[in-house]
């Protein structure tokens, strides 16, 4: 791998270093302050917000993301569980939503305190850009040990502009969106509404989805703003198929399993946010923003709990239902002192959450068997900066400290189900350095080395094998990160990132039983992560554009261990060096589009290895290759835009697994993408 870097740059050394324009690689947030990415001594990407659009559904995050090396989107065509993201082989074993990924929009925390975060809530069609840091600088965020995902809404058009769009594709699938927007004076505004409706490709999958996303911003004077920015989503009853094994996949991938049916396993999620920014200028060097937010989810799953089960003393039952608000502040610093620049800051967040559990009666929610209060809150302060050693180096580097408290108080004391309330607290300092050299102007060679810190989620401490209440022997892990790369824009028409990197967790977080829907976790001693990411893109213009993006992984279990897989409570040991399941060794991605006055056609094309399923790797999903095409058309007036596609995913109906749930202990491991499957859709804007 070491020779295979070097080789790349001694390749694209002698190209560059005549090189004397400007630098024009895409400029990004993701680390606080903006700059352009050969600045950065990391691994960042940015999708810009017509990419995020043009031809595509915008309703998930795997329809953009795929391109980004080191990042694996799982879709598990399954809405009661949201995607699995992954990065760099963090989040792969979350059974729902997304951790070890800190996702943020707007500048606001999508992720909860406890590290648990749900892309859902991400406004797709009203998106300026989506960044992705990955490395050991995503640590200055907090509790995340793979890497940030960011969000931002655009602003709305400087001339009032109305939007309307509408799809319809395979297994009826439609999405109905309104978005206005423009500029008043002082007062920038833009409102995206939508509706999603399936009824998904396999069986009992069907799902509903209402979207609110809107931003105000007011600009009080020529140094002082104030953003608003409100977030709604309504998913009632989405039906859950569960997964598959493996004999189930190869009689009938559609199919659900029977006790999705018999137990009517579905989810409800209602969440509704609000959150304001104000930021300041101060002279002409200094920067001050605020931000605050506050906001209510609640959740409600039906699972598919055996009811002698769940009829146990001390079994919290078949029905999670959660009830939580949340909040948070930040107060950040940025400043110029000379060749340095610099960002501070305070951040707290906040979480309360009533969690009671029911007997699930066959899809009816029965006796209480759980009644708790529980809360998480986070208190972090960070600095970072940037220190310009000299014409062609800057070392970059930063340090964060993190509170993070969970507190329980058990409702639920009745026989042998004894009095769970109890209280951990984690804390960890994660710093960061990293060290970039410009070797021309379009060329930058960079390392870096960190840590990294991530708790338990509150989803993870929920149960324990044997007993009721939450785990709290559940370690935080804690790992130790080391990166290599480049990056190049090469004869001013072609952008290239590689990067290799080294990563070591301490305590990693493992499933140690997952079975009805009821995962348990423990801690499995060190992992290894070694890896490499190499991309590249065309920047000109021209009717042809193309885009490819490579990684490799080795994630593996350094120790053996023993856990619960299998039948209920029979111990299996995993050896060392077995793979850790649900990350793929290598993932290939790749894009070809031609265009020219009002017309484009696209190739997209995926390649995924192998998966294991489980820790002990007695199962794997099969690697697959699948190929996707769209083409689509654009007319346009003094005052209005129309644009009209058509899209084909899957063009060869290859069957395969999109998504594994891991260590599922009835061998449920498979969750199947679909085959072959269309979609068209129309979009009409007019300026008022």
């Amino acid at each position: 791998m070491r020779r295979s870097l070097a080789g790349l740059l001694a390749a694209l050394a002698p190209n560059f270093a005549l090189a004397q324009q400007p630098d024009d690689a895409v400029v990004v947030t993701a680390t606080r302050a903006p700059q352009p990415s050969l600045q950065i001594p990391a691994s960042v990407d940015r999708i810009p917000g017509d990419e995020i659009r043009e031809g595509r559904a915008q309703v998930n995050l795997s329809e953009s993301l795929g391109r980004v090396p080191g990042i694996v989107v799982q879709n598990r065509q399954n809405y009661a569980q949201d995607l699995q993201i992954s990065s760099r082989g963090f989040g792969a074993r979350s059974t729902f939503g997304v951790r070890g990924i800190r996702l943020i929009a707007d500048g606001i925390p999508a992720t909860m305190p406890d590290g648990q975060g749900q892309a859902a809530t991400f406004s797709l069609s009203s998106a300026e850009r989506i960044e992705v840091l990955r490395g050991p600088f995503s640590a200055l965020y907090g509790n995340a040990a793979g890497g940030v995902i960011a969000i931002e809404t655009r602003d709305g058009p400087e001339v009032p502009t109305g939007e309307a769009s509408f799809l319809a594709g395979s297994y009826d699938t439609w999405r109905a969106g309104l978005l206005f927007g423009g500029q008043w004076g002082a007062l920038n505004a833009i409102g995206d509404l939508s509706r999603f409706d399936t009824n998904g490709y396999r069986e009992h999958s069907a799902a509903m989805r209402d979207h609110l996303n809107a931003k105000l911003r007011y600009r009080l004077s020529d140094d002082t703003s104030f953003t608003l920015i409100a977030n709604s989503l309504r998913q009632p009853d989405t039906q859950d198929p569960l997964g598959l094994t493996r004999d189930q996949v190869e009689e009938d991938p559609r199919q659900a399993d029977p006790v999705a049916i018999q137990f009517n396993t579905r989810k409800t999620v209602n969440q509704d946010q609000i959150g304001g920014r104000l930021e300041h200028r101060l002279g002409a060097a200094g920067r001050l923003e605020a931000v605050v937010y506050g906001g209510e989810r609640f959740v409600e799953q039906f699972l598919s709990i055996p009811l002698g089960t769940q009829s146990s003393p001390t079994h919290s039952g078949g029905v999670v239902n959660l009830d939580r608000g949340y909040s948070g502040g930040a107060l950040r610093y940025f400043t110029d002192i000379g060749a340095v620049t610099l960002s501070t800051g305070v951040e707290y967040e906040r979480m309360d959450e009533r969690r009671r559990g029911f007997i699930n009666n066959f899809g009816v929610a029965g006796a209480l068997k759980r009644d708790e209060d529980n809360e998480v809150t986070s208190t972090d302060v960070y600095v970072q900066a940037e220190w310009r050693l000299a014409e062609r180096w800057s070392l970059h580097g930063g340090a964060r400290h993190s509170r993070v408290r969970f507190t329980s108080e058990d409702h639920f004391i009745a026989g042998t189900n004894g009095d769970d309330s109890g209280e951990q607290t984690f804390s960890a300092t994660t710093p960061v350095v990293g060290l970039l050299y410009r070797l021309s102007p379009r060329v930058s060679l960079y390392g870096n080395l960190g840590r990294g810190f991530e708790t338990p989620t509150f989803a993870e401490l929920a149960y324990r094998t044997g007993g009721s209440g939450l785990n709290f022997a559940l370690d935080a892990s804690r790992s130790r990160h080391a990166e290599v790369g480049a990056k190049a824009i090469v004869a001013s028409a072609v952008r290239v990132n590689a990067a290799m990197f080294d990563i070591v967790t301490e305590d990693e977080i493992v499933v140690e039983s997952n079975s009805g829907g009821r995962a348990t976790f423990r801690n499995a001693g060190h992992t290894d992560r070694r890896g490499l990411e190499l991309s590249a893109e065309t920047v000109t213009g021209g009717p042809w554009k193309s885009r490819i993006a490579w990684s490799y992984i080795e994630a593996t279990f350094r120790e053996g261990f023993a856990t619960v897989a299998g039948a209920p409570a029979a111990p299996v040991f995993v050896p060392a060096g077995s793979r850790l399941p649900g990350v793929p060794r290598s993932q290939l991605y790749g894009e070809l589009r031609y265009g020219g006055d009002g017309y484009y056609v696209q190739l997209e094309g995926l390649y995924r290895s192998r998966v294991a399923v489980n820790d002990r790797n007695s199962e794997f999903a099969d690697a697959f290759t699948v190929v996707n095409a769209v083409a689509g058309l654009e007319q346009q007036g003094g005052r209005w835009r129309l644009t009209e596609y058509v899209r084909v995913d899957n063009l060869g109906d290859r069957n395969y697994v999109g998504s594994v749930i891991v260590n599922d202990a009835n061998g449920r491991f498979y969750e199947p993408a679909p085959g072959r499957n269309f979609t068209v859709g129309v979009q009409a804007s007019v300026q008022f």
